[in-house]
């Protein structure tokens, strides 16, 4: 499957779909994103070295977020944001490091600004037992005035990867996670055939979430935004 049909996405600002790969381009150009900075310009406040950050699941790459960032904000900040909208199931830890697993802790207090230099990645490890794994890298800086309150804006994120139901192939919304874990296989459901599946093991089938974490630990939802 090629990069174009797994890993669309929609922007935040004027709802266009773009490839993973032109995503970039078209926030760049995106009249609405661009007319939404000249405005906070114009109205003034505090300035910030600004970034553009490239989210990415280490493992499953249809996933990615496109996020701007506040280079004041700390990685705690990010910390909070990523488990908002793809990871916190059961409260379990999470680190920071550059160079994966091997690399050296980097404090969540850090400031993004003294981190994200010119090609350096940073990786997010979520749970110690079954992790999750989330490179982040930066794309690129504004100086000016953040466009939210908040830390954090999302500029786009992947459409939910299409999935098909394993006994009609019709669009899933269900996963049962008891053929995930049992019997090792991907057991998405239609409506329809939710109802006549004979596993419940595991409780009743979890809803498909934008989420690579999906199917994995306690992880349910509702894999949103939290602001």
């Amino acid at each position: 499957m090629t990069e174009d049909r797994q890993s669309k996405g929609k922007c935040a600002y004027c709802g266009q779909e773009e490839t993973q790969r032109k995503m970039p381009g078209h926030l760049a150009k995106c009249p609405q994103r661009r007319e939404l900075i000249s405005k906070v310009d114009r109205k003034g406040g505090r300035r910030d070295s600004v970034f553009y950050l490239r989210v990415r699941d280490a493992w499953r790459k249809e996933f990615w977020l496109d996020l701007e960032m506040r280079g004041s904000a700390s990685l705690n900040d990010l910390d909070n944001y990523l488990r908002a909208i793809w990871l916190e199931c059961c409260g379990h830890c999470s680190r920071f490091s550059i160079g994966g697993w091997k690399g050296e802790e980097i404090p969540k207090t850090q400031k993004v600004k003294a981190l994200l230099g010119a090609g350096i990645e940073l990786t997010h490890i979520y749970d110690f037992g079954t992790e999750s794994v989330t490179l982040i890298k930066a794309r690129g800086v504004r100086e000016g005035v953040p466009t939210t309150p908040h830390p954090i804006a999302l500029m786009a994120r992947n459409l939910l990867p299409e999935m098909h139901c394993m006994e009609c192939k019709k669009p899933a919304i269900w996963l049962c996670m008891e053929c995930v874990i049992e019997d090792e296989r991907w057991g998405v459901l239609c409506n329809a055939h939710v109802k006549t599946h004979p596993h419940d093991n595991y409780g009743e089938a979890v809803r498909i979430v934008n989420s690579p974490r999906l199917g994995m630990c306690g992880y349910n939802g509702p894999a949103a935004p939290p602001y």
